[in-house]
């Protein structure tokens, strides 16, 4: 019996002599523009060992006195002294000048410490925003920490800023929720999206009786310029659909069914890039307008900063294609959506499915470049998860592929690529 209780303790004391893990996230100021970098590192007495944006590390803690060196894969060296103070870190940073080899460059840095996951299964967390963001922007302090796995359950304003009491609680523009921080996504990861649960919070929309420049015939401009009066659109969620609140004699009985969005959805950009406007778009997200971001779809997004930094808002109850009228049917919204990531895998567009199809987000200044774009990332999605080469892909594009306008109202437009999930479920098999 003793020699069983023994065996028995012995994981449970290799387990409790196991260096305690602890991650920082840890901003470089670069004159002026801050620099993110996930520090990762294990003490063991006073030795410290572990990672700085991936690459290794090694160093020593002396009481509060913290000092780390860093090699790079490209055989960079940099160094940092600092001083620890509870879950807060600040110091120097000593950094090759890129300019010029063989000098150095001292740059002040500061740290915090990222929140350890909680124990047991992940989580659902209800977050109520108290403030909203018209930049999808890596500086601006994360609202949460939430885990792969964990659900949250928030909302949205709608994009003039006015909440579910009709009272205004941002500035116009398109104002997002956010943002969130994934622990765990790191550069050059996907941030996997999955939109739960979309319902309006209100009984009222409001939208233009307009018709955007890009979709508008010469010979309808003249006419066109008395457009642009706002219309409210009234909300029935009990049965679903949407009508004019003062519709002429000729619309009095139309409705639509209502089909609930998110117009905004977006990471922080990468280093080196100016935060992105509400009102645009790029590789991490951002003002899409695609009326496939619905209840139930999955949106793939590359990861460019540490925690990714998730954004969402601009909810819709319902959009034609493209948002032909400058405004949908603009609203505030109840969103819940579950959070996962893929590791080392970033795709280069905005990526959507849904129960039955793929779907890749083309987004650029004009419609040919957003079809290339559209189209080059829908390739890459069946070269790496069906194995199709070049010419096996332009058979299944030239005979399947199908085109949607996603948006046309913004500073730049969207198109999106799309397959039948059904007609590459052979594809699937063959590639395993």
């Amino acid at each position: 019996m003793r020699m069983l209780f023994a065996l028995l303790c012995i994981p449970a004391l290799a387990l409790a002599a196991s260096p305690p893990r602890e991650r920082w996230l840890v901003t470089t100021d670069l004159w002026g523009n801050p620099s993110y970098a996930l520090l990762e590192w294990q003490r063991d007495g006073g030795t410290l060992s572990g990672t700085f944006d991936g690459d290794p590390l090694a160093g020593e803690r002396d009481g509060d006195a913290i000092r780390f060196r860093v090699k790079a894969t490209d055989g960079s060296a940099y160094a940092f002294d600092g001083e620890r103070s509870g879950d807060a870190m600040r110091g120097m940073a000593d950094w090759p000048d890129s300019n010029h080899a063989g000098r150095r460059v001292r740059h002040a840095f500061t740290a915090r410490r990222v929140a350890e996951r909680p124990a047991g299964a992940p989580r659902t967390v209800t977050f109520e925003p108290t403030t909203f963001s018209n930049e999808f922007s890596p500086h601006r302090a994360p609202v949460l920490t939430i885990w792969p796995g964990d659900t949250v359950r928030t909302r949205t304003v709608d994009s003039g800023g006015v909440d579910a009491h009709d009272e205004t609680r941002a500035l116009f523009g398109n104002p997002q929720t956010g943002p969130f921080y994934v622990d765990g996504a790191a550069p050059g990861d996907t941030l996997v999206v999955h939109i739960v649960r979309l319902r309006p919070d209100r009984d009222f929309a409001d939208s233009l009786d307009a018709i955007v420049g890009r979709a508008l015939g010469a010979g309808l401009a003249a006419e066109a310029r008395g457009l642009g009066k706002p219309v409210r659109w009234l909300l029935d969620r009990g049965r679903g659909t949407a009508r004019p609140q003062a519709p002429g004699e000729r619309l009095r009985h139309f409705e639509v069914p209502l089909r609930p969005m998110l117009g905004g959805l977006a990471v922080a950009p990468p280093f080196g890039s100016a935060p992105l406007s509400t009102g645009d778009t790029g590789r991490s997200g951002g003002n899409m307008d695609f009326n496939e971001i619905t209840e139930g779809a999955t949106v793939y997004l590359p990861v460019y900063q540490p925690g990714a930094l998730l954004y969402l808002g601009d909810a819709h109850a319902r959009q034609g294609d493209g948002e032909t009228s400058q405004y949908a049917l603009e609203t505030s919204m109840d969103v819940e959506f579950r959070i996962d990531v893929v590791h080392g895998k970033a795709p280069s567009s905005p990526r959507v499915e849904s129960a039955t199809q793929i779907m890749v987000l083309g987004q650029a200044g004009s419609l040919d470049e957003a079809v290339r774009a559209a189209t080059t990332g829908l390739v890459e999605w069946l070269r790496e998860d069906y194995g199709l080469d070049l010419s096996e892909s332009a058979q299944v594009l030239g005979s399947a592929v199908e085109y949607r306008i996603a948006n046309l109202a913004g500073r730049s437009v969207g198109v999106a690529a799309k397959l039948d999930k059904a007609l590459l479920a052979p594809l699937a098999r063959g590639a395993r």
